[in-house]
């Protein structure tokens, strides 16, 4: 598949990444040459608001396993491909690679919705040979993203959870959960949730240059107090913490957020792997260029002269004397607040659903 790789002139209003980077399994890329007569950049720059296409699939499967040992959570479920949140520092990006799509502005404009992803939830849960482990909800992408609001896809698989008493656990930038709050209140009572909200800034503008389609951070804290006040355990995800562009709000984030009722806290360093780092330049040159330069010479000071390594154990945190910093800064307001732990999820509970057969439905 060929892809547009011409350098962005002008960010995209409403949408995170400012072109198609190319896929790093592509064969082939354009190249726009400017002729003289300033056409190159006309598209992008009068072109409409990007629309949003979603494409409904089938899995086969939909319980991913990971073994890694610096990640919180053993088994997961991602209802969405793609997110329309349009976080340009997002993790996932990559993967729409293996959709021979862009990590830049496909993932955030073609979306793929797994309609039956309840259905196969359901079936994989009641198999004789499952044992029970907290699933984490939406975690590749965010189960609560905007389309969800048509789908419920997420919702599906919650209640499918619910009915099992099956634990859960969810990282979202959305305010959407808190429509699912009775059920989630309902789940809480016998330890089968915990709610984690990513936030990565207090500004709202730089929040909308960041994360274009994401809730502004005051509804991400306005949601967090309403799932604690439910009596939903709540905790604070700072990431990412990128150096001179949101890490001076890592202590204001701690406060605003114990306030709004969160209990647990934690942070993560950007992270650039694969396409995100095409991406993240792109970004900040068109943004920040003043400062660009300094900011991938920080980062490659905690990732050991590169801009990012994948070693388990410091891809998270970094290593080196700024990451240093920033961690004995996390560990100050952490100790200061109170912060502890969310209560671990219970799996005693779990009783293996019915599993429903179309065959029952003529009965």
């Amino acid at each position: 598949m060929e892809q547009d790789a011409r350098k962005a002139q002008v960010p995209l209003k409403g949408r995170g990444a400012a072109s198609r980077v190319p896929s790093r399994f592509d064969t082939t890329a354009t190249v726009g040459i400017d002729d003289g007569w300033e056409s190159v950049y006309q598209e992008m720059e009068d072109a409409p608001q990007l629309k949003t296409q979603v494409q409904e699939e089938r899995a086969r499967t939909v319980i991913s396993r990971n073994t890694s040992p610096d990640v919180g959570f053993s088994a997961s479920v991602n209802p969405y491909r793609g997110c329309e949140h349009g976080c340009v520092y997002c993790f996932a990006r990559p993967s729409h690679s293996y959709l021979s799509l862009s990590p830049g502005l496909d993932f955030e404009t073609r979306l793929f919705a797994k309609t039956n992803a309840p259905e196969r939830l359901r079936a994989e849960i009641s198999k004789s040979n499952y044992k029970c482990a907290p699933i984490a909800l939406g975690i590749n992408t965010d189960g609560y993203q905007p389309i969800e609001r048509n789908y419920q896809i997420t919702r599906q698989c919650l209640e499918v959870l619910a009915e099992a008493k099956h634990p859960v656990s969810f990282v979202t930038k959305s305010a959407l959960i808190t429509k699912d709050i009775e059920l989630l209140a309902s789940m809480a009572k016998d330890r089968l949730v915990t709610v984690y909200f990513s936030v990565t800034t207090l500004d709202r503008k730089l929040s909308a240059k960041l994360e274009p389609r994401a809730a502004a951070p005051h509804a991400r804290l306005r949601a967090m107090n309403q799932l604690h006040d439910a009596g939903v355990p709540v905790g604070v995800l700072i990431a990412p913490v990128i150096p001179m562009i949101t890490d001076h709000d890592l202590e204001a984030i701690l406060q605003a957020a114990h306030e709004h009722g969160a209990r647990a806290a934690g942070y993560v360093l950007l992270r650039l792997p694969n396409e995100i780092k095409d991406i993240w330049r792109e970004w900040l040159e068109l943004h920040y260029p003043d400062r660009a330069a300094h900011v991938l010479s920080l980062l490659r000071q905690m990732h050991g002269g590169k801009e990012y390594d994948a070693s388990f154990g410091t891809r998270m945190s970094g290593t080196g004397p700024v990451a240093d910093l920033i961690r004995k800064r996390f560990e100050k307001k952490h100790r200061e607040l109170g912060f502890t732990r969310l209560p671990a999820l219970a799996t005693h509970l779990f009783q293996p659903p019915q599993e429903k057969s179309p065959q029952g439905q003529l009965f």
